[in-house]
């Protein structure tokens, strides 16, 4: 453990901290420091230099110019800004290294502190697979499920037949649903297993997969777990986050509603069990599947998670200053599972993305207005304003409003009054999908799982369908047309059941697979991942062309029309702008 140089009511504290991370956690983190009193050194790639999360530290370290893995994901390069700067404690947020087993050794080695849990317990609950075999000894529930890796399709066909389907193929050494996909039946394997190690490999350099049953009916609930270094484990609350499309999570809350007191405290107790068997130390989330008053272990994050605010809202804590006293040396200030939470806590991440008859395409670009709402209890987690860019090489999250109320129902009229004051112009925004699911009947009663949102919900934005389209500086923009006596987008329009709705902020990017001209274009800045067409193929309307990776996410580009490709323009690995053409219909012009 590291030299710890100051004292914070009696806690010894560390004076100055690195945060290897970027955008709203990093922020978020360095926000707790200053509280505390403790100086930070922020990271930044070139194209970050005047980022936000550069602005808040104390001081800043370059790491050069080029993608991720030159900078963010460089392990000599932290380390070598950790030293120079006098930095004793290194604090990872969430995502790029949080729980690289890696990492934390060579903080260790490097005689610093890893402000999160051990190499050994990032290790042994990162790899899907020995985590589900420490959960079976420590008699956490589980699905049925292979029991390492499958090597190739044929081996998921034979789980298929044994346990029946759906089921889901997931990265080994993955999370944050990338490396994940759902097959329905036998016929569906092989794509399916492709694209899961194919994405498994791209984001996190293993394309190792494991198969398990997929629940149709379920709820994702998580626990968030505390260990310290003095042999205490507690959990602290549970969180729902069923509101997800492509495993990412839209919409979360605590505590998670309508569970029996039974349920929930056997679910605590199940994760303090697992986190005590690798000697667990710091913020931890142990998640699971429900299905009635029954649980199934998903998988550990041994991290501070995203959605981590809701349970501070209601439990009174600051999670991060908790995670700095615990790699500080000081025991829990909680030492007690379990305690009734305060009031309801809900979460709206608000993404940089364009929602597009329900796909969700990153729209960077640049942030022309932010302005969040203010309220007693409301708070604006961001790791961006007015000015800044939201940059297309990584996550697309701008930020996340979170409102507080004594009741659920409190809380989620508050959320939506704040997310209809909430004011982002420069890009489209996931804003009016958040507050669309707010006012579901669906959401109010409880009455959803994972799959509720793809499945059941319509997004259609409420917008004019009448537009022109331009390109401009190699980005898709759209020029509304409004008849006579209509209302911009994002002015309060009268709504079916009497309430006013919001569409998307004007001047938002509308991403579109063209079609209309006889060309296929690239709906964003990304990279080819992979190409199912080739020329004279006859091709139906929906039918999925091409895999674009873009943002840390796959996004499919599907035909437009009926029709025969002609042209195919691109191969796997081309690096494209947005609106590049790639491929052509028959009969359309150069």
């Amino acid at each position: 453990m590291g030299v710890t140089t100051m004292e914070h009511e009696g806690v010894s504290m560390f004076s100055k901290v690195l945060v290897a991370n970027r955008g709203e956690i990093a922020v978020r983190v360095m926000r707790t420091c200053a509280e505390l009193g403790v100086r930070t050194v922020a990271v930044y790639a070139a194209a970050d230099a005047g980022a936000r999360h550069v602005r808040v530290a104390d001081e800043a370290v370059e790491l050069g110019d080029g993608p991720a893995a030159e900078t963010y994901l460089d392990i000599a390069k932290l380390i070598a800004a950790a030293r120079a700067t006098g930095a004793e404690a290194i604090h990872p947020g969430y995502g790029f290294l949080a729980e690289s087993a890696p990492f934390a050794q060579a903080v260790a080695d490097a005689g610093l502190t890893f402000i999160g849990p051990s190499a050994h317990a990032i290790r042994a609950m990162g790899e899907k697979v020995s985590a589900r075999e420490l959960a079976l000894a420590a008699d956490v529930p589980l699905l049925p499920g292979s029991l390492g890796a499958v090597a190739d399709a044929d081996a998921v066909r034979e789980f298929g037949e044994a346990h029946g389907y759906p089921l889901l193929i997931k990265a080994s050494y993955g999370g944050g649903g990338r490396g994940m996909r759902e097959v329905a039946g036998a016929d569906a394997v092989d794509d399916a297993f492709a694209g899961a190690t194919r994405e498994a490999a791209a984001a996190f350099g293993n394309g190792e997969v494991y198969v398990e049953r997929y629940l149709v009916n379920a709820r994702h609930v998580e626990v968030q777990v505390f260990g310290d270094h003095h042999g205490n484990v507690v959990y602290l609350g549970d969180r729902d986050c069923s509101v997800q499309r492509r495993h990412q999570k839209l919409v979360e809350e605590a505590p998670a509603p309508g569970l029996s007191a039974d349920l929930r405290a056997a679910m605590g107790e199940a994760a303090v069990r697992l986190a005590r068997a690798v000697d667990y130390v710091g913020a931890g989330t142990v998640e699971f599947l429900v299905e009635g008053e029954r649980f199934y272990f998903l998988e550990m994050n041994t991290r501070i998670q995203v959605e981590h605010p809701v349970t501070e809202q209601v439990t009174g804590m600051d999670l991060v200053a908790e995670q700095l006293r615990v790699a500080g040396g000081a025991p829990l200030s909680v030492t007690e599972s379990g305690r009734p939470p305060r009031g309801v806590s809900i979460e709206a991440r608000i993404n940089a993305e364009d929602v597009v008859d329900g796909a969700f395409f990153p729209a960077p670009g640049p942030l022309e207005k932010v302005d969040a709402p203010t309220g007693e209890h409301l708070r604006w987690d961001a790791g961006y304003e007015a000015g800044d860019e939201i940059p297309s090489l990584y996550d697309s999250l701008i930020g996340k409003l979170i409102a507080w109320g004594e009741n659920r129902e409190e809380a989620i009229d508050r959320l939506t009054a704040a997310l209809a004051e909430l004011r982002i112009e420069g890009v489209p925004t996931t804003a009016w999908v958040a507050a669309h699911i707010l006012r579901t009947e669906d959401f109010r009663a409880n009455t959803i799982s994972t799959l509720w949102l793809e499945r059941s919900v319509d997004l259609v934005p409420p917008e004019p369908e009448s537009r022109r389209e331009v390109v401009v500086g190699g980005r898709y923009y759209y020029i509304p047309y409004f008849a006579e006596g209509a209302t911009a987008p994002g002015t309060p329009q009268p709504a079916s059941n009497g309430e006013e709705r919001r569409g998307p902020a004007a001047g938002a990017s509308r991403r579109r697979t063209k079609g209309g001209d006889g060309t296929i274009a690239a709906p964003m800045q990304g990279t080819i991942m992979n190409v199912n067409v080739a020329p004279g193929d006859a091709v139906e309307a929906g039918q999925l062309l091409f895999v674009l990776e873009a943002m840390k996410m796959e996004n499919p580009v599907k035909a437009p029309r009926d029709g025969t490709i002609e042209t195919v323009a691109v191969a796997v690995g081309d690096s494209l702008a947005a609106g590049t053409v790639l491929a052509r219909y028959a009969g359309a012009g150069e």
